[in-house]
């Protein structure tokens, strides 16, 4: 087994950082569950857009729920020890979330570009079928991009310190406690977050090069400052999240500062999915309208 050290502070610190996590990992489920429910009951929000955001909300319930309910347990734990094979399956769960985002991410990316570019033929290109199929591709593609990293994890040999200075069990920080240098793992797992980390965030930043400048060219009106409001929202959730994943798993030196890790992993494992149904649903007046009827429901 192993010891998961979690933040190094008193019992009465860990106790206030309990409430602290748990009031936003509550706040999270019911924001996220909130706007499922209202694309859901809301004939009128049953559009791909809508679709996808709904299935983005789950993700981000699957996301969260991968890591948070076992700090918290291990806030009151006195051993905060974890098995071997669970440690290994929360790598495997956590991080192929983390790729399944990316996929969601630039699946709404190319969303946004159907319906700005081409508004004409949207609903025959973005039918319900289609957008089916790559949910589906997210989901799956993100499951099967790390079994690779994930099998490469389980054949490190840690036969020294079982003490992970994590919250979770977390690539840098497994690696760390490695007893021999590995280095064609690191390797290997690094191209691996760096090629679905960049050909991603490339396809975002292509889609909405061409969707604002189709945007630029609208006659100033409502359709333009709608297009305008969607595409910030996406692009304000594609800035936190990447920005983070590229500072932990891209940027040299990461992995050696734990207290550096710690704090790039609450921010797009915790922060991120709290934040996600306010900035969609504060920028959007048809989900904000949805969000009052579920409300008074």
């Amino acid at each position: 087994e192993f010891v998961l050290l979690g933040f190094l502070c008193s019992e009465e610190a860990e106790i206030l950082l309990f409430v602290f996590f748990s009031v936003i990992y509550i706040l999270t489920l019911l924001g996220n569950s909130a706007i499922i429910c209202a694309v859901s009951w809301n004939q009128q929000l049953h559009t791909p857009m809508y679709t996808l955001l709904a299935n983005f909300s789950f993700l981000e319930i699957c996301y969260i729920n991968s890591n948070v309910p076992n700090m918290l347990f291990n806030f009151l734990s006195k051993t905060k020890t974890i098995s071997y094979n669970g440690c290994i399956l929360q790598f495997y769960i956590f991080l192929s979330l983390c790729a399944t985002e990316l996929f969601f991410l630039a699946f709404m990316a190319l969303d946004r570009y159907v319906a700005i570019y081409h508004p004409l033929h949207y609903s025959t290109i973005m039918t319900g079928k289609v957008c089916g199929m790559l949910v589906s591709a997210c989901w799956v593609g993100g499951f099967l991009w790390l079994v690779t990293p994930a099998t490469l994890i389980s054949q490190v040999p840690f036969c020294g310190s079982n003490v992970i200075d994590h919250y979770l069990c977390d690539l840098g920080a497994m690696l760390a406690i490695s007893c021999v240098p590995v280095p064609k793992t690191t390797l290997t797992c690094s191209i691996f977050s760096a090629v679905i980390t960049f050909i991603t965030l490339f396809y975002i930043l292509v889609s909405y090069t061409l969707v604002l400048r189709a945007v630029v060219q609208v006659p100033k009106g409502s359709g333009r400052k709608k297009a305008f409001s969607t595409c910030a929202s996406h692009l304000i959730v594609v800035s936190l999240f990447y920005g983070s994943i590229m500072v932990m798993y891209v940027s040299p030196g990461a992995a050696s500062q734990p207290g550096m890790q710690k704090f790039l992993t609450m921010f797009y494992s915790i922060a991120t999915p709290l934040l996600n149904p306010l900035i969609y649903s504060l920028r959007n007046k048809e989900m904000k309208v949805a969000l009052r009827k579920v409300m008074c429901k």
